[in-house]
C-alpha cells in the first residue's frame, strides 16, 4: 500500500532508493564541499576581477548564483507563503529592545607634572 506523500522531494521513512538519493543530493548541494567549492569559486572570480580578467557582469552572477543556490530554501518557502497567502514564518510585528547605556566609567585625573622616563638617563651622573 502507498502512503500519499506531501512532495516527492521529502524523503519518509521507507521512501525508498529515490528519496533517499533525493536527500543525498540535497545534502552534496548545500553541505560543506558546496560551501568549499563555493567560497573558491568566490575567491578565484575575485581575484580575476582584480586583475581585469573577468568583467563585473561574470563576476556579479557567479556571487549571485552563490546566494541563490544557498538560499533556494528560504526563496521557495517565501515563494510558497506569498502564494498561499500565509504569513511563513515571518513575524506580524518586531518586537523593538532597547537596552540602558552602560555605565560610565570614572579615570582617574591626570597628573600634573609631564613624567618623563628617559630624563637624564644620556647624561653621566657627575
Amino acid at each position: 500500500m502507498i502512503e500519499a506523500q506531501d512532495s516527492f522531494f521529502i524523503a519518509s521513512e521507507g521512501a525508498g532508493a529515490l528519496g533517499l538519493a533525493i536527500v543525498w543530493i540535497a545534502g552534496v548541494l548545500t553541505g560543506s564541499l558546496a560551501i568549499a567549492v563555493a567560497t573558491t569559486a568566490v575567491a578565484v572570480i575575485g581575484i580575476g576581477m582584480m586583475s581585469g580578467r573577468i568583467d563585473l557582469r561574470k563576476g556579479a552572477a557567479t556571487i549571485a548564483g552563490c546566494f541563490v543556490l544557498f538560499g533556494a530554501g528560504s526563496i521557495a518557502d517565501g515563494l510558497i507563503a506569498l502564494a498561499s497567502g500565509k504569513s511563513g514564518g515571518v513575524p506580524a510585528a518586531v518586537k523593538i529592545v532597547v537596552q540602558a547605556p552602560p555605565p560610565q566609567i570614572h579615570l582617574p585625573a591626570a597628573p600634573s607634572q609631564v613624567y618623563d622616563p628617559y630624563a637624564g638617563a644620556a647624561v653621566p651622573v657627575q
